[in-house]
C-alpha cells in the first residue's frame, strides 16, 4: 500500500463509484479474479465497518480485503488497492 502513503480515497454521496460496483465486478471476472461485495448487519448495528470486499486469484498472487462504513468509500479503497497490486481497472 505505498501509492497511497496512508491516505483513504476521496469519497461523496456524488462519487458515483456505486453505480459502477457491478461493473467492476464483471469486469474482475473477466480477468479470472474471485470477488465479492458484503455488508454485515451485525457490524453496522454495533457501528463497526460493515461493508467488505473481497477478492482472490486471477492474476493477483495475494488476496485482498477492504473494509469500510459505506459502499462508496468500500470500493474506492479496494479499487485503490487493485490498482496498487497491478490491476488497472477501469472505473
Amino acid at each position: 500500500m505505498t501509492g497511497r502513503k496512508g491516505r483513504w480515497p476521496k469519497t461523496g454521496q456524488d462519487s458515483g463509484i456505486e453505480y459502477v460496483a457491478l461493473l467492476i465486478l464483471e469486469w474482475l471476472a473477466d480477468r479470472g479474479v474471485n470477488a465479492m461485495l458484503r455488508v454485515d448487519a451485525e457490524r453496522r448495528a454495533e457501528g463497526r465497518p460493515a461493508w467488505t470486499f473481497a477478492e482472490s486469484g486471477g492474476p493477483l498472487k495475494e488476496a485482498m480485503r477492504a473494509d469500510a462504513a459505506t459502499a462508496g468509500a468500500c470500493l474506492s479503497l479496494a479499487v485503490a488497492r487493485l490498482r496498487e497490486l497491478g490491476l488497472d481497472v477501469p472505473f
